[in-house]
């Protein structure tokens, strides 16, 4: 029997049994298509985590307050003895050559009033150098004044300002932020959502304002921009110095670099998106004993067909490879059914929600195809 007629054979007989033949197709799609959204949701998630990372600029360091530690699988945040101050970002500033700028930040949540407007938005605490430290830009108006740390005034998210002051400009009006009243000197350009915090939904007023406004005695954060990138290790070893010095030499804060953040993101999402794939892949295996069960119905229906087979010269093996190929057809096209409805899927998500990178790896989508087309000779052999 040559290749030709053994495909042609194979083939009527799969035309043979359409509703069966369908099922069993939608099987295997299914399970590649899970295979290819479930590791483009991971590694899209992954990128997405990058990418915000990056938009923070590549020279940051991180400072929090209290000395975070890992023990086993649990981490352990001791009680900060000290307060991380605005007098500790300026000394960073001082003491530490490769830090550019720093920027101090206060974060609460109060009441924003305009008249009979009002909603609950963020209110960041800072410094007029956070403006280039997290390349923020202004749509009008100014930003904070750099030699006033706690004066009245306040900039505007996007989001707020067109929900307090629709179709008109707000600059110079009165906003009451809690039991604060302030002068509104700019308003952000839209920047969307950020490391998890909308850019667009918050006022941001001077540190010491939102410190006494908040009756807040530490930062929440220190935000310090490196020179170069290289220099990053070795501003995070003396900026931990300074900070030990200043707290009467007790190292008690956390000073984390976006390498370090970004790496364990990193490691995360991989093992995230290798989980998911496996996951992805159980389905695989049920489409596979599913085709198993056809090929069963499939030969036991077939049996006289088989016997005249072989009565006109047809070998043990050649029937058997009738099967086989009747199952690497199953599985080959159920795997590129699934493929273009899970690559049209993910185009679909892409769509819908363009600020996420969906992203199936080219492992994931070549391991899917080549474990159908194995889960279907495995299985129709079996």
């Amino acid at each position: 029997m040559r290749f030709p007629d053994l495909m042609q054979f194979a083939a009527g007989g799969l035309k043979g049994h359409r509703l069966r033949t369908s099922l069993s197709l939608l099987g295997v799609g299914i399970g590649v298509a899970s295979v290819i959204l479930l590791t483009g949701l991971g590694e899209g998630a992954r990128l997405y985590i990058a990418g915000e990372f990056a938009s923070l600029g590549a020279n940051l360091l991180i400072i929090i307050p209290g000395k975070t530690e890992t023990a086993g699988l649990a981490p352990l945040v001791s009680t900060a003895p000290h307060d991380l101050t605005r007098q500790d970002a300026e000394a960073l500033v001082l003491k530490v050559r490769t830090i550019r700028r720093v920027a101090p930040v206060v974060v609460g949540t109060a009441s924003a009033n305009s008249g009979e407007r009002s909603r609950e938005t963020t209110v960041i605490g800072t410094t007029r150098d956070i403006l280039h430290i997290r390349h923020l830009k202004m749509a009008s108006g100014r930003f904070l004044p750099a030699d006033q740390p706690d004066a009245p005034v306040c900039v505007l998210g996007a989001r707020v300002q067109r929900e307090l002051f629709p179709d008109q400009n707000p600059l110079g009006q009165l906003v009451r932020i809690g039991e604060w009243r302030f002068r509104v000197v700019g308003v952000m350009a839209p920047r969307g959502t950020s490391i998890g915090m909308d850019m667009d939904d918050v006022v941001e007023i001077p540190v010491e304002t939102a410190l006494r406004l908040f009756n807040r005695h530490s930062l929440f954060r220190i935000l310090a921009e490196v020179e170069s990138h290289d220099q990053l290790d070795q501003a995070r070893r003396s900026a931990i110095a300074v900070l030990t010095e200043r707290h009467a030499g007790e190292e008690d804060v956390t000073v984390l670099t976006q390498d370090s953040v970004l790496s364990s993101f990193d490691t995360i999402f991989k093992a995230l998106t290798a989980a998911l794939a496996g996951i992805a892949a159980i389905s695989l295996g049920v489409a596979g004993i599913g085709i198993m069960n056809v090929m069963l119905v499939s030969v036991s229906e077939r049996t006289r067909e088989i016997g005249l087979l072989k009565a006109v010269g047809v070998t043990h093996r050649q029937v058997i490879g009738v099967f086989l190929v009747e199952a690497a057809i199953l599985s080959t096209a159920g795997g590129a059914v699934g493929l273009v409805a899970g690559v049209g899927a993910g185009r679909l998500l892409q769509g819908v929600y363009p600020e996420f990178p969906f992203h199936s790896p080219g492992w994931a989508i070549g391991a899917a195809l080549g474990v159908s087309c194995l889960v279907g000779l495995l299985f129709g052999l079996l």
